[in-house]
């Protein structure tokens, strides 16, 4: 039996120490003729994307060896193997490691990140091929001396160097790519970060001669940002799509063929049950990172029953937080989920760091990108899904884990309080109200406009009363409207985040400023409801509640 590497991302590592490998270089043929200059694959954690993008760089890479991939399928394509194996100049980079507690922090990061690469290269310094200025510029890259628009460039002048140099144009690999994006959000420099990543991308990646194709993996299709905007032949493939299904992840086939070659196949039914149910495009799937741990732990110990092993691997806190908003319908679904029941609900593969919060109904979205949930059938195309829980593996963490946070949710004050004080007229116990419970829920400062109106939806949601968000009234869009029917009445709230804590009053005037000059009271006016408006603005763990009264 082979030796199993567990947690080993480098397929040279892979390879040279002869251990065990499930075979998906027909990744790179499929890739090949799939014609994407730019290619972006989004997938769960520990489904083997590193690993992927490091069997492509040893597999295109100039100098490397191709005794790497003897006995491998993509071997048997002779005619492609000698076109492409090796013939390439390669720049492959991980940014799972650039995060720091301020942007300031994070760039500095990026500078020795790119300082590293760069010695990895330094043969370019003695190329009579390369110019003095790209020299220069190399130069004060890996020496620490590098102003920030060469630091946003380097790419560029990366590709640019080896391009000249081996006249061949290069591949750039760029793995866990919206890692920084998801650190700089939790430390609150989320618009900085976006900011320099959509150059330092939009420079190396849109119409760039010296590049011959690059792919791209993450966890989260980031789109609206405009970090890919204006790129050519850009294609996006998700979890939903079915041409490269098979190749992140493991397939039945494959985890069956595990389990013989390690004499488990008597568990199949058992791994089946707590590690299978994943469907990317149609194709049934497996997570390789709780295959592979499990079966080293049966070599030393057969008797081992399955366990978590995928839970640990990465952070669940947008999902805590998403809980701590989470409605009642919301909780009621997740309890139906556990039961092994399927639900209907909202899913977009297009989410953005900066909207995670604009909703509650953004908790399937998570779930579904994160590996928490899967669809129940093939993608519906639509805005609806099917959903399920995988497996015992994540039915186990819904129960051990999510359960808590509802419960701790659930402790809060009761929601119907928030309403009463609105309809009341008593802005004073709302601001109390509301202070109370970001005093003992939110953990992080400065989420942003979208967050604050997401608390306060979800509050509100909570009530007996309907709840409109983000709908069109008057003249544009008012942020939160709560109705309430019987007795002819409707709330309006215009929601507003200071930066600092003295300008908490003036933003509410110039949230009930906005209403009134919006119109946003007009449509329930004419129906003859009164209208009562607030102005709420929230800084930190802090809110400031301001009554402009009936209308």
């Amino acid at each position: 039996m082979k030796r199993l590497l567990v947690g080993c991302e480098d397929f040279e590592e892979l390879r040279r120490k002869d251990c065990y490998y499930v075979d998906k270089t027909n990744f790179i043929k499929e890739l090949i003729g799939s014609h994407g200059k730019v290619t972006l694959f989004t997938r769960p954690r520990r489904f083997g994307k590193t690993l992927t993008m490091s069997m492509l760089k040893h597999f295109f890479g100039i100098g490397s060896d191709p005794s790497l991939f003897e006995g491998l399928n993509i071997s048997r394509e002779k005619e492609l193997c000698a076109e492409h194996q090796g013939k390439y100049p390669v720049v492959f980079i991980t940014m799972k490691n650039i995060e720091g507690i301020r942007f300031e922090k994070a760039l500095a990061e990026v500078s020795i990140f790119l300082s590293d690469l760069y010695q990895n290269f330094t043969f370019l310094l003695d190329s009579e091929k390369v110019n003095p200025v790209d020299k220069k510029r190399f130069y004060d890259i890996m020496n620490l001396e590098a102003s920030e628009e060469d630091l946003g460039s380097a790419l560029v002048i990366l590709l640019r160097m080896l391009h000249v140099h081996y006249g061949k144009k290069a591949i750039l690999l760029i793995d866990e790519y919206d890692v920084p994006l998801d650190k700089a959000y939790h430390a609150g420099y989320y618009e900085e970060m976006a900011a320099w990543i959509r150059g330092f991308f939009g420079k190396a990646l849109k119409t760039n001669n010296d590049l011959e194709f690059a792919v791209l993996t993450g966890c989260l299709r980031v789109s609206k940002e405009s970090i890919f905007t204006g790129l050519n032949n850009f294609k996006i493939d998700t979890i939903s799509n079915e041409d490269f299904a098979p190749y992140f992840g493991f397939t039945d086939a494959e985890v069956r063929q595990i389990l013989n070659d390690y004499h488990a196949e008597s568990l199949y039914e058992e791994v089946k049950e707590w590690y299978d149910g994943y469907r990317f495009g149609g194709e049934e799937m497996y997570c390789p990172w709780d295959i592979i741990n499990y079966i080293d732990l049966l070599r030393n110990h057969p008797d081992t029953r399955p366990r978590l092993f995928w839970i640990n691997t990465s952070s669940n806190s947008i999902i805590r937080e998403l809980i701590d908003i989470a409605d009642d319908d919301i909780k009621e679904n997740i309890e139906a989920l556990i039961q092994g029941e399927s639900i209907q609900a909202p899913v977009s593969e297009n989410l953005t760091y900066h909207e995670l919060r604009s909703s509650p109904d953004n908790l399937w979205s998570i779930l579904y990108l994160t590996g928490y949930l899967t669809l129940a059938e093939k993608s519906s195309g639509t805005l609806m899904e099917e959903l399920v829980i995988p497996n015992k593996e994540i039915r186990t963490v819904f129960v051990e884990q999510i359960q808590k946070w509802m419960k701790e949710s659930l402790c809060m004050p009761n929601r119907d309080e928030a309403a009463k004080y609105l309809f009341d007229r008593q802005p004073e116990k709302l601001q109390e109200f509301l202070n109370n419970i970001l005093s003992e829920t939110i953990s992080y400062f400065d989420y942003g406009e979208d967050f604050y109106h997401a608390f306060l939806a979800g509050i509100l949601a909570g009530s007996r009363h309907r709840v409109e968000s983000n709908r069109e009234h008057g003249l544009g869009r008012s942020d939160l409207v709560i109705h309430a029917r019987r007795i002819k009445t409707a709330v309006i709230i215009e929601v507003k985040h200071a930066k600092k804590y003295q300008e908490m009053e003036k933003l509410c005037e110039k949230g009930l400023a906005q209403i009134e000059d919006k119109n946003y009271a007009e449509p329930f006016i004419m129906r003859g409801w009164q209208v009562i408006t607030y102005g709420i603005a929230f800084f930190e763990k802090e809110c400031l509640v301001k009554l402009a009264g009936p209308q």
